[in-house]
């Protein structure tokens, strides 16, 4: 046979070969995210890059950090994950170090990375799986689905219904308590707070609470003292790490007027346990409940 013929040959072969896959992915690799977009993959991802830190600490909790190839700067958890390259901060992102990276797989948060980085990695012919859940039950979502596209599908499934059984005993032993208002306090200077449109006010709901700013626009939001004076919340949640309880309980001391801080009802959540869309935001559930709880009883004495 004429070499070229041969040559030719090879070529629509190869290129017949590559076309059917491109238009039909393997069976169980075709997900859609939390924004509504299809993520098709032809085989398991093996070089994933992580845009956020509950990203990273999910693909972690299904056994898969060795394939994070590259994560945002405060990915701090588990200590693995201190390890991987950093491809940006919580504003930045490194589009150069992704290129060179060559991901198969790119893991965002929605509100987080936000719309015109996300449309940008995907004008760049990346696969990008977008993370937003808005309920507790969608971070047993995505658990399930990242065990999908990164080809541990058991794991994905027994990782998302240990984390189901948890929120349905949650839900089991607070959906009918008498409801408490709860101030989340995001930042201490300027004071801050979420939304409704955030989870953790799918947290305070679950364990009896309501969030006094649920119905604000933003998802995060600067507060009045005013505001927080007229609003009287029964319960001051406050979000940072151990080292800042005491300046973040000084603040308060200076409110004594309020009922939370009259009655002793302002508590301390590491912020990872709850902001973070991750595993571990079952563990700050179960805190946020207790806290709630012990309110409850203090009232009655």
């Amino acid at each position: 046979m004429n070499k070229k013929l041969v040559q030719w040959f090879n070529f629509l072969v190869v290129f017949g070969v590559n076309a059917i896959f491109l238009l039909y992915p393997v069976a169980g690799l075709t997900i859609t995210d939390d924004m509504g977009s299809e993520i098709a993959l032809v085989k398991p991802a093996q070089r994933v890059i992580s845009l956020s830190p509950h990203l990273t600490e999910l693909v972690f909790a299904i056994d898969q950090g060795e394939k994070l190839v590259g994560v945002m700067s405060f990915s701090n958890y588990p200590e693995a994950a201190k390890k991987i390259p950093r491809i940006g901060s919580h504003n930045t992102i490194s589009y150069e170090s992704i290129a060179q990276i060559q991901p198969d797989l790119i893991l965002a948060w929605g509100s987080g990375n936000g719309s015109e980085a996300i449309h940008k990695l995907k004008s760049l012919g990346f696969s990008v799986y977008v993370s937003e859940p808005n309920k507790l039950e969608g971070v047993a979502a995505t658990i399930r689905k990242l065990g999908i596209l990164l080809g541990v599908k058991d794991k994905g499934e027994n990782e998302a219904n240990k984390f189901i059984n948890r929120l349905s005993q949650l839900k089991e032993n607070y959906s009918d308590r008498r409801k408490i208002s709860v101030f989340y306090q995001l930042s201490d200077n300027p004071i801050m707070t979420l939304s409704g449109r955030h989870l953790i006010s799918d947290v305070i709901e679950l364990c009896g609470g309501f969030n006094i700013f649920s119905k604000a626009i933003p998802i995060a939001l600067k507060v009045s003292l005013e505001s927080l004076v007229r609003s009287d919340p029964q319960v001051i949640i406050a979000g940072t790490k151990k080292e800042n309880e005491e300046k973040w309980l000084s603040g308060w001391a200076n409110r004594a007027s309020m009922r939370a801080v009259k009655d002793k009802q302002v508590y301390f959540i590491d912020p990872d346990l709850l902001v973070r869309h991750g595993p571990r935001i079952i563990e700050g559930t179960e805190k946020m409940c207790n806290y709630l709880e012990r309110s409850r009883k203090q009232e009655k004495e």
